[in-house]
């Protein structure tokens, strides 16, 4: 079962999903948080993907909606603490070079400070 935590760091907003992003509710509801954040007006989302194990095609669709959506309003979405696994995705599908992936969610909150 996957559930999703959220905070806040100043105008930085953190979702960290947990367990498998594999297109079912738990994609959904980080789907809805995401489109949430987006309506509110958030220009600066960190997704910890630390304690994310595995997603598939579904979830990444997920992510690059979600990627599109904040550059075309001029905000950034970073991605922090990505699993080996993962990350190898990302390089095989060439999203590495799409998303701005961060060792740890403290280097990709400060990486917004230093972009504005």
């Amino acid at each position: 079962m996957s559930t999703l935590m959220r905070r806040d760091v100043g105008a930085v907003a953190i979702l960290t999903p947990r367990g498998y992003l594999t297109g079912g509710e738990e994609t959904e509801a980080l789907e809805t948080a995401i489109k949430e954040l987006s309506e509110a007006g958030n220009l600066a989302l960190v997704l910890n993907l630390s304690e994310t194990q595995h997603l598939n095609s579904t979830a990444l669709g997920v992510l690059i909606a979600a990627h599109s959506s904040y550059v075309r309003r001029g905000g950034q979405m970073k991605l922090a603490a990505v699993d080996k696994r993962i990350e190898n995705i990302f390089i095989i599908t060439k999203l590495s070079m799409v998303f701005d992936v961060h060792p740890t969610e403290e280097l990709a909150i400060a990486s917004f400070s230093a972009s504005v």
